[in-house]
């Protein structure tokens, strides 16, 4: 596959959100949770905070892409902050 530009980091991306993806499973199956209300007024599950803080880091990123002239390791780290709010606040 020529077209496609899998180098380390991609494939660790996808790796990591495919495991992510098996870990709320298996969570999901094992404790099963009833939904929360947060901050945002509206019930969530750990899912549904994954979902957000996956969303939420997505637009970070492409903002620090955009906007930031300093290494994308400031915005990993400003994406780990937002999933911590994101899954205690919401």
């Amino acid at each position: 596959m020529d077209w496609m530009a899998w180098t380390w980091p991609t494939a660790a991306f996808f790796a990591t959100i495919a495991a992510l993806l098996v870990l709320f499973t298996m969570l999901a199956i094992r404790f099963p949770e009833t939904p929360r209300v947060g901050v945002l007024r509206i019930e969530t599950t750990r899912g549904d905070r994954l979902f957000i803080t996956l969303l939420g880091s997505a637009f970070l990123n492409l903002a620090w892409l955009g906007l930031a002239p300093w290494p994308q390791w400031g915005a990993l780290i400003l994406c780990a902050g937002w999933a911590a709010a994101v899954f205690r606040w919401v």
